[in-house]
């Protein structure tokens, strides 16, 4: 039984095959390879990308999908996760995909080996569906191959699970990150460091900006939104004409981590990363339920 808690439990070939398993399905109409699966949806905290993405990859494979909402299950009466987990599994789903605001949930679920489970994001630890999605819509813009790309992760990068899967991913695929934040925004890791955005534009192939965190940090480093913006919004100014291929996780808060003009930029990528994550976990599906 195969899990996916972060993307360092697939080996590099399982890596390649998701990429090319979801080449494929981006531009074949694929067959209902899920037609007798049954998967669960999990999510205990708020998703409008992830949560669609996955029940969209699903019924185009085929699968039965079962959305649970623990907002009004027995959850909401005491239950405890562990017992609401293994009560769907009675019910002997496929898999069951998670999302939980605590790092250690998925882990903690897979280690039952009752069901494999699949992380939609967990704390501000993993999201690897996210990083393997940003990963083929990199590959796909560079023709199969990253290797030796720098990309600049930009914002509040402390915060963000997608950072935190990507730089893992990011790097043992090949390419080269650096980081770009304030200081209190900044992760303890051995990465080039930068507090000024302007530094790096000249140098990397990639920026993907994060979503601005600010409510999250107990000592506020910015008195608001418009003064984050002024040193990490990515504007058409900032850009200019630069070949750089610029990514956001999503949702995106316009013209605070990217303006509404580079929005409309033919180098922003933001919804070929939403439409990507369709096939991505498409592959993702087939790869756990079908190949493991």
């Amino acid at each position: 039984m195969q899990h996916l808690v972060d993307t360092d439990q697939f080996s590099l070939s399982q890596i390649e095959q998701i990429m090319e398993d979801a080449k494929t399905f981006k531009h074949n109409r694929p067959p209902l390879l899920l037609r007798d699966k049954v998967i669960v949806t999990l999510f205990f905290e708020k998703s409008t990308r992830t949560r669609s993405s996955f029940e969209i990859a699903g019924k185009k494979l085929g699968a039965a999908m079962v959305l649970f909402d623990p907002s009004k299950s027995s959850t909401s009466k005491g239950e405890t996760l562990e017992d609401t987990f293994t009560t769907l599994c009675a019910m002997e789903p496929d898999a069951v995909i998670v999302r939980h605001s605590e790092n250690s949930t998925p882990q903690m679920l897979a280690d039952m080996q009752v069901t494999p489970v699949i992380n939609a994001g967990a704390g501000n630890y993993a999201h690897p569906t996210q990083a393997l999605l940003d990963y083929f819509t990199m590959l796909e813009h560079f023709d199969g191959d990253v290797k030796g790309k720098t990309i600049a992760i930009v914002g509040d990068v402390i915060s963000s699970r997608v950072a935190s899967s990507g730089i893992r991913l990011f790097s043992r695929m090949g390419m080269n990150v650096v980081l770009v934040a304030p200081s209190q925004f900044m992760p303890e890791i051995d990465l080039p460091k930068y507090e000024k955005l302007d530094e790096v534009l000249d140098s990397v192939d990639v920026v993907m900006s994060l979503r601005a965190q600010l409510e999250r940090h107990e000592i506020p480093h910015f008195e608001n939104y418009d003064a984050y913006a002024k040193q990490y919004c990515i504007t058409k100014e900032r850009m200019d004409n630069r070949d750089i291929l610029l990514m956001h996780p999503g949702p995106v808060m316009r013209n605070i981590d990217i303006s509404d003009e580079m929005l409309d930029d033919l180098r922003c990528k933001v919804l070929e990363q939403v439409k990507n994550g369709v096939f991505v976990r498409m592959a993702i599906l087939k790869l756990l339920l079908l190949d493991s």
